[in-house]
């Protein structure tokens, strides 16, 4: 039986924050050299892509518009990032790194605006779906700030997950201490819906 989203023609996605959900936030990640993975998101983000999901990276990078790295840097990252994580799962290929390189006090006067594309704003999102034909209330986002649960619920994304310890204030719809117990989570709980969904279809 396919799914709603095949249905509809659109993909379900799983949007992912890049700093602090993939890797290791040390700060403005500029230089690849540095970029370390955290433990377990290759799997998981491989689980994720063997279920269908696409795998969506959707970051504030406002390094950009301060001075720190120029666009290529984060570029540079991106690339680092996918060796590591296709080296240790080949199905964790990220099909899309959408960044937003502003910040209204940025130091360089390209970058220096207002937009609608910094989380929490909701414009990454929507250009993902929009170049991707993602159905997004079919979808997940997962971050570890709440700016990143803002611009996903804005954006109409149907399931967002924090990244945080319990006890932590969310509007998030659940809560995991990082990504590979996220997905758990998420994908238990698609077999369950899945499971009923006959019952429920059904005559």
């Amino acid at each position: 039986m396919s799914t709603p989203a095949e249905q509809t023609g659109r993909a379900r996605a799983a949007l992912l924050d890049r700093d602090g959900t993939i890797n290791r936030d040390t700060g403005y990640v500029g230089d690849p050299a540095a970029v370390e993975l955290l433990p377990g998101v290759a799997r998981a983000l491989g689980a994720l892509a063997r279920a269908g999901y696409r795998l969506i990276v959707v970051t504030n990078q406002s390094g950009i518009a301060r001075g720190l790295f120029p666009p290529a840097a984060v570029e540079a990252v991106h690339e680092r990032i996918a060796a590591l994580l296709r080296a240790e799962d080949p199905d964790a290929r990220i099909d899309a790194w959408l960044y937003c390189p502003h910040h209204p006090e940025g130091r360089i006067a390209r970058w220096a605006v207002r937009c609608r594309c910094r989380k929490p704003a909701p414009g990454l999102f929507e250009r993902a779906a929009e170049r991707h034909r993602l159905d997004l209330a079919r979808s997940v986002a997962f971050g570890d700030a709440e700016r990143d649960v803002e611009a996903a619920r804005r954006a109409g994304v149907g399931t967002t997950v924090r990244l945080a310890p319990d006890g932590t204030p969310s509007a998030a719809d659940h809560r995991a201490r990082d990504l590979p117990a996220a997905v758990r989570w998420w994908l238990a709980r698609e077999r369950s819906v899945e499971r009923s969904r006959p019952e429920r279809d059904a005559p």
